[in-house]
């Protein structure tokens, strides 16, 4: 006879945490690092968070880099840290005790369109190429496409709504025309196929009922990239970063791109001018300008 194992109860604070962060409309991912996060400290102290003092947390940020932990976690852990003590148990005093480690930035790895091409075409299926033409063709992050749905394309405005974007906010996304072209032929094939309906979601994960997974998207770039013989280190986010290089080198607004990409800060969308190429290159140096070593200009010595 199988017993059943009774659910874990919840702790009134982790709950309370929980609810604080769906009324602000945090992702699922998030709530899990944010509560992953958390509870890393709470293993620290032996104890529950909400009990935590200025020296606790002193000691605890030193212990992680003693230890040898890469800054993004570290940073990542601050994050959750801060909101647990400003808006889960009304602490911002310690929240100010937490130090956030200041990094260099890594330039994006970013395709050519030679590139791009290849990579799509390397696909092997039309819901693998339609769902990262979106993630190049829009400039969408990994989980947008993820979480999109049919109804979310709106052929008539020619746009792409996204309703869950970093942060909870919502925006709307380019559709272009092509790209309009190609997620019809996806949803004909798709609803052959028996897995797309008009309430569903765009790109249905392994059950209809669920959105394909931001890990299954990274592993079709990874293989698709592969296939396309392309050497560089790729992910879904390298076709968001590709898509603001290539529309910052045809000349296009870089606001304009700030608005596509959802961008809060200009400074993040200026990341792009340290890798747009073709910017570069069109670049006149006033070194050219003075034509000193044409023909007529300075002659060599000897």
């Amino acid at each position: 006879m199988t017993m059943s194992v009774p659910p874990v109860p919840i702790s009134p604070l982790r709950q309370r945490l929980i609810d604080d962060m769906n009324m602000r409309r945090f992702s699922g991912e998030t709530q899990r690092n944010y509560i992953r996060d958390i509870g890393r400290f709470a293993s620290f102290l032996g104890r529950a968070p909400d009990t935590a003092t200025a020296e606790d947390i002193r000691r605890f940020q030193v212990d992680q880099q003693e230890t040898g932990v890469p800054v993004p976690t570290m940073n990542s852990i601050v994050s959750a840290l801060r909101f647990f003590f400003t808006h889960t148990i009304d602490r911002p005093d310690l929240a100010r005790k937490l130090v956030r480690i200041s990094q260099p930035r890594k330039l994006p790895v970013v395709l050519s369109r030679d590139e791009v091409a290849r990579l799509l075409n390397a696909t092997t299926c039309l819901k693998h190429l339609a769902a990262l033409s979106v993630a190049y063709g829009a400039g969408l992050r990994v989980s947008e496409v993820a979480f999109l749905k049919v109804s979310d394309i709106d052929s008539e405005r020619m746009l792409i709504r996204i309703e869950h974007g970093k942060g909870g906010r919502c925006r709307n996304a380019m559709l272009p025309v092509d790209l309009l072209t190609l997620l019809r032929q996806w949803w004909t094939v798709g609803r052959q196929q028996g897995v797309m309906h008009r309430d569903g979601w765009l790109f249905p994960g392994l059950q209809v009922a669920k959105p394909i997974s931001t890990r299954q998207l990274h592993r079709i770039v990874v293989e698709a990239a592969r296939a396309a013989e392309i050497t560089k280190r790729v992910g879904p986010h390298t076709l968001r970063h590709s898509f603001a290089t290539h529309l910052l080198e045809d000349g296009i607004d870089i606001r304009i791109i700030q608005v596509l990409l959802g961008h809060s800060k200009l400074e993040n969308t200026a990341l792009y001018t340290k890798v747009a190429t073709r910017t570069v290159h069109a670049v006149i140096s006033p070194l050219d300008r003075l034509e000193l070593f044409k023909s007529g200009g300075i002659e060599p010595d000897g």
